[in-house]
């Protein structure tokens, strides 16, 4: 039954209106995988000879060290972009077939995507090095599967967590608190994770301890899934009931506050622009970066992370201008409404949020002034010019985004496409190079100011620039209608 299952997977690929568009993605993911594959099974080498030879320390003991890292890590990634389909299997639940069955070949499908065993290449290239370097095919054996296991348990952990934001965001805290007390060597974190996953190649009966857990694991989703495995119960579209909010004094500013009113409501509400929210809320800390690595310490990177510490929120939202509204966007052409004020509204929430954004990021004076007023520099840029070329490259972004779907992925789909990527000149490149030749040739000062500049020259010839920005969006009105119709 399951290979039917499969079968059928298959063939509605190779069916319906968007074949030649889920042709190309599947390509391009491919070569995606094809990629990540290279580099993990390159990764096993340089791990492994790099440890022996220059370090002349057990490699399996060092990637045992650091594998609780990794662990954390990919629970994160498969909670962000790892999703359980139930579109495909709600025709099955009224035909003769057994429930059991369709919980579990959902469940199987979970370890059947990319991101369900990557990893495991990592882990076999490993294992195969190790045993052609002399280690024991018991003990190798042993850590595989045990190790394997538990990245295994982060799919069944990720189903129970599934849209619940509250407990992803307490986990999210817990691992930082343990990743600050491992950093700052209050708990020898990496201590016991060498301990414990060694202890699977010395003691090979450990791997007890991971099949339990596995197997514990799949019997509590299974019976998680099954309980909510109907289609007038779990599978069943949420409704909520509406109500009406209103930020009052947004009123009095016409109908560009009428569209800044929408856009906060609708930050609030659904689970897209939540997602936005506190992705923007972590860009603040992006700035961190430069304490881990040497490069980040050059004038044009610390340039370029302050674009990003100052302007995650603009980054995030606006360039999804108007696929946020692709829902009722062909509604909103009907009624006549004026694009200018529209991008306006938008333009406006975006530099709001950018200036909170300069004033938080006043903790990195922490760290020296110049570093902070590289980023206040990099945030007036982002005000006075960026903040446009972002509404200008969302012009092009034909993709919907379903506001309440349950999709895992930051904003949904993106559109890359070769004058968006052009756009990425002036609102990255540009100010890097202004400011590190600045800097180099006059100093910090000089640096600083030359950003500041280009930025109030933006602001001051904004309108100038919204009369361009509407012409193109004019021109796309009619293509992004077509996109936003169809859904295939």
């Amino acid at each position: 039954m399951f290979l039917k299952f499969l079968r059928l997977e298959i063939k509605s690929f190779f069916r319906g209106t968007s074949v030649g568009m889920n042709l190309a993605m599947k390509i391009l993911r491919f070569i995606g995988i094809l990629y990540f594959m290279a580099c993990l099974a390159g990764g096993a080498f340089a791990a492994f000879y790099y440890v022996k030879e220059e370090m002349h320390q057990d490699p399996l003991k060092i990637v045992s060290k650091f594998l609780v890292a990794a662990w954390a890590v990919d629970l994160i990634i498969k909670y962000i972009w790892q999703e359980m389909s139930t579109q495909n299997i709600k025709p099955f639940l009224s035909m003769n077939i057994p429930r059991n069955m369709l919980v579990n070949y959902m469940l199987v499908k979970t370890f059947l995507s990319a991101l369900g065993w990557l990893n495991s290449l990592f882990f076999i290239t490993f294992s195969v090095i190790a045993l052609f370097n002399g280690y024991s095919i018991l003990g190798i054996l042993a850590w595989f599967i045990g190790v394997s296991l538990l990245f295994y348990l982060n799919n069944f952990i990720n189903i129970l967590f599934n849209n619940k934001e509250t407990v992803a965001i307490i986990i999210g805290g817990l691992f930082a608190a343990i990743g600050g007390l491992a950093y700052y060597n209050i708990v020898p974190v990496l201590s016991y994770s060498e301990k414990f996953i060694y202890s699977f190649y010395e003691s090979p009966y450990f791997i007890i301890i991971p099949v339990v857990l596995f197997l514990g694991l799949w019997r509590i989703c299974f019976k998680y899934v099954r309980k909510e495995f109907y289609l007038d119960q779990g599978l069943e579209a949420k409704k909520d009931f509406g109500k009406t909010e209103n930020i009052a004094f947004l009123n009095k500013y016409g109908v560009i506050g009428t569209f800044i009113n929408n856009d906060i409501k609708m930050l609030r509400r659904n689970k897209v622009t939540k997602g936005i929210l506190i992705g923007s809320f972590f860009f603040l800390f992006y700035g961190m970066l430069m304490f881990t690595s040497t490069i980040y310490k050059t004038p044009a990177m610390m340039m370029f992370m302050g674009l990003f510490v100052t302007g995650g929120f603009q980054f995030l939202f606006g360039q999804r201008v108007p696929a946020f509204d692709s829902s009722y966007y062909p509604l909103m052409m009907t009624l006549n409404v004026p694009y200018k004020e529209y991008l306006k509204a938008k333009w406006w929430l975006i530099n709001i949020v950018t200036a909170a954004s300069i004033v938080i990021a006043l903790f990195y004076v922490y760290f020296g002034w110049e570093l902070y007023v590289t980023f206040f520099a990099a945030g007036l840029y982002n005000i006075g010019v960026n903040s446009q070329l972002t509404l200008w490259s969302g012009a092009f972004n034909k993709n919907q985004i379903d506001l309440n779907s349950k999709e895992k992925r930051i904003g949904q789909k993106n559109s890359f496409n070769l004058k968006s990527m052009l756009l990425l000149i002036p609102k990255m490149l540009l100010p890097m190079g202004v400011f590190a030749l600045s800097k180099y040739f006059f100093g910090i000062t000089a640096g600083v100011a030359s950003i500041a500049v280009v930025g109030l020259v933006g602001f001051l010839f904004r309108e100038k620039i919204f009369d361009i920005i509407v012409k193109q969006y004019k021109r796309e009105k009619y293509s992004t209608l077509d996109a936003f119709k169809n859904k295939d």
